[in-house]
């Protein structure tokens, strides 16, 4: 009896060893298939060289600072080792794997532990492993056989990851490419959307939520609301790794323990951030350049997925500024408009009748992204009517921030409508580089771009222009001058339909004015008198060569700025002027580089000789008048009751600045352009349609629309001493001006006579 038991013993025992060597044998044969592709094909050598990943485009400002990126799916820029600190690798390591350093990508001793647990003590994954399945295994299969297989797969990739990279290698790849949602793909991309900085400054805490993200970033997120206390709990798991492997003392790990989860969430979407505008329409600049440049395998580049580097001219800092500075008093601005509008019945309309305001709203409505998606569903027109008829929820912009609303989309039309927009752009003269370019009061709710989308009059900032040709062509001085009377250009002269008498705005007339003067007060008749003198062809054509691109029609009304013009061209026009007469045309980007950082293309602006240099000074003389004692001048009367209702602080500048300001009729549109020696800042402000307006002069006006803009860009540029901005006086040209410019002096006396010129269509407008 006992030796029948002793027999059945041994056979259970034969049968439990071979059972354990099958089962062994079995997966090494497994294995071995999976190497051999009979499961489906594995990376080649190459592939695990380079593994294909979507890499986003950057856009890298003057100063070295991200700006943003283009990408479609995954928003991943990756780093190198040295990039990364020195608490994060050790956060990683002993939360993720802590045999990392002593396996060659499978952990044997994890895996047993897991197979004899049934996993109930977590799984065996490497980071070797985790890294081959972000790289290689698109989705993780539900079917359970199917996942066997996969993880056969990935054992044997992570085992060639490990014969092909170091160790340090193998960590940096790993964090490259994993996913830490709201578009942060890639360690860079977590740091700076978590905690609004560069990876290789995270602190301990820090680095432990990106680690305690790591297991699942959705289930351990630290931003959202509902998995905030898991994220925190997940945060001192990696502390208590952390000190369990010897990277912290246990003082340590209960003082970071008592931290509280703190964030700095900077989310990147194609609406936040810096310069968005100014990235929008260098999208479409750079979809152009890809199309025309190939890659080596002569595919074209794609700027979502190759990873460029994109150098660009906007400074950071100024970009920070301007945007600042545009909010700053827009908002303000805007309480002014909206206290004026309770009294109108057509708000935020004038001069328009009920007919005029429902065509608007119509057009409004053809032209919203709701219309445009029901329309391409197939719904009817009186499907969408109903739909712009019905209450519904939506979140809207608001100067206090985004707000949660219900109202029906015409009434989010006319919301909308009660907006003044505003822009600015401002460029270095010597060197065409934009320094820095907002478009808008906000891209996520405002798309059209005020800088170079948009097109409007002009007004009096046009007269530079004027007063250039006349100092070009006639040597004409700002000491000369001119009758301050009623000026007729016949309508013989240049094909006009009928005579053109423009009148001064404040219907004052009577003696004599200097032109510096005359430009100081934007002075109507004298403009006329002086472009009758030089004719409004030769005028428009000093405009488009200093860098004006859109159509002139050379008729007199142009003195006045009844031409439509964008802000940009404006900007780069005047910064002619600051360059000693030549024009550089604007440039956006320096250079593009590859994801390897090799240089497929630099840029250079293009020049051209458009006024003397003595002319250009002169010119800079006359507009020097308009912030002395002119239209612009209270930028230097410290705290007036102006300064304080427009923008709510006040501002005293002592140092040179040219400049000029601009009102269309109605107050439809308020500019101001200011130049400093290196810089050249336009800024246009108004309503989306011209029948939005203030109702009077006083806030309506260029100096109070638009000035205060630039004022509070330039004091923050100015007060950044990291900037190199001038506050000098504009270099003089070398040897003695022929242009007299000391008015104090007596001049002789110019002998009126007018030059003719050719024919041109006359509008019959009054600025």
């Amino acid at each position: 009896m006992t030796e029948g038991k002793t027999t059945n013993f041994r056979k259970y025992i034969k049968w439990f060893w071979g059972i354990i060597l099958g089962g062994f044998l079995f997966i090494c044969l497994l294995f071995l298939m999976a190497s051999w592709g009979v499961f489906g094909p594995l990376p080649t050598f190459e592939e695990l060289e380079n593994p294909k990943s979507d890499l986003a485009t950057e856009v890298i400002s003057a100063d070295g600072k991200t700006l943003g990126k283009y990408y479609v799916k995954a928003n991943r820029t990756p780093i190198k080792y040295k990039d990364l600190p020195d608490n994060l690798i050790k956060a990683l390591v002993s939360t993720e794997d802590e045999r990392f350093y002593d396996h060659s990508g499978i952990d044997f001793k994890g895996l047993a532990r897991a197979i004899a647990k049934m996993g109930a003590g977590g799984g065996a994954s490497t980071i070797t492993q985790q890294l081959a399945k972000n790289l290689f295994t698109k989705r993780a299969s539900s079917n359970k056989f199917k996942r066997i297989i996969q993880k056969m797969m990935e054992w044997v990739v992570s085992v060639r990851l490990e014969r092909q990279y170091t160790k340090d290698e193998i960590l940096t790849m790993y964090l490259n490419t994993q996913d830490f949602i709201f578009n942060a793909v890639g360690i860079r991309s977590a740091a700076r959307i978590y905690f609004g900085k560069e990876p290789k400054d995270l602190d301990i805490q820090e680095s432990a939520i990106i680690v305690a993200m790591l297991k699942n970033p959705r289930q351990f997120n630290p931003y959202r609301e509902i998995s905030k206390k898991k994220s925190l709990r997940r945060r001192n798991v990696v502390f208590s790794q952390m000190k369990k492997n010897g990277f912290l003392t246990e003082k340590q790990k209960d003082s970071f323990q008592k931290l509280p989860l703190k964030i700095n969430f900077t989310p990147e979407s194609h609406s936040d951030g810096l310069a968005t505008y100014f990235r929008e329409n260098l999208k479409q600049l750079l979809k152009r350049w890809a199309k025309n440049n190939l890659k080596p395998d002569g595919e074209a580049y794609n700027i979502y997925k190759d990873g460029l580097k994109v150098h660009v001219t906007i400074d950071s800092r100024m970009q920070k500024y301007a945007e600042d500075a545009l909010k700053s008093h827009m908002a303000n601005l805007q309480s002014f408009f909206h206290k004026e509008q309770k009294k109108n019945k057509n708000a935020p309309f004038y001069d328009l009748d009920k007919q005029q305001i429902a065509s608007t709203i119509r057009r409004a409505k053809q032209n919203s992204d709701r219309y445009r998606q029901m329309k391409a569903k197939g719904a009817s027109e009186s499907e969408i009517e109903k739909a712009f008829n019905t209450e519904t929820e939506m979140r809207v912009f608001s100067w206090k921030g985004d707000r949660d609303t219900v109202m029906t989309p015409y009434d989010s039309i006319r919301y909308y409508k009660h907006f003044l927009r505003s822009g600015l752009v401002s460029i270095e003269p010597q060197t065409g580089h934009i320094k820095a370019w907002v478009g808008g009061i906000s891209h996520k709710y405002f798309k059209y771009d005020a800088v170079e989308q948009q097109k409007r009059q002009v007004g009096s900032t046009f007269k530079p222009f004027v007063y250039a040709t006349a100092i070009n062509q006639l040597k004409m001085s700002p000491c000369d001058k001119l009758p301050n009377t009623p000026y007729t250009i016949p309508k013989e002269k240049y094909g006009m339909p009928k005579d053109w008498t423009p009148k001064n705005s404040n219907n004052k007339y009577g003696g004599e004015l200097t032109l510096k003067a005359a430009l100081a007060n934007s002075t109507n008749v004298v403009t006329a008198q002086l472009i009758d003198k030089v004719s409004p062809i030769n005028v428009a054509r000093l405009a488009q060569s200093a860098g004006i691109k859109s159509k002139i029609e050379a008729n007199p009304s142009i003195a006045l700025g009844s031409v439509d013009l964008s802000l940009i061209e404006m900007v780069s026009a005047y910064s002619t002027f600051a360059n000693k007469g030549l024009r550089v045309s604007p440039m956006m980007i320096t250079r593009i580089e590859d994801k390897n950082g090799t240089v497929l293309e630099e840029f250079v602006p293009e020049t051209k000789e458009v006024l003397s240099e003595e002319s250009a000074y002169v010119i800079l003389d006359l507009m020097k008048g308009v912030t002395q004692s002119g239209s612009g001048a209270r930028l230097r009367s410290g705290w007036t009751r102006q300064n304080k209702e427009s923008t709510g602080f006040p501002y005293k500048f002592t140092n040179p600045i040219a400049g000029k300001t601009g009102t269309t009729q109605n107050q439809s549109d308020g500019w101001f352009m200011g130049i400093v020696p290196n810089l050249a800042t336009g800024v246009w402000t108004g309503g989306e349609d011209r029948a939005t307006h203030f109702y009077g002069i006083g806030r309506g006006q260029g100096a109070t629309m638009s000035l205060p803009t630039w004022a509070l860009f330039m004091q923050k540029c100015y007060a950044d001493e990291t900037l190199t901005i001038s506050q000098k006086d504009f270099k003089k040209p070398s040897g003695e001006l022929t242009i007299n410019l000391d008015c104090s002096k007596t001049s002789e006396e110019k002998d009126g006579k007018e030059i003719d010129g050719e024919d041109g269509e006359n509008e019959d407008t009054d600025f």
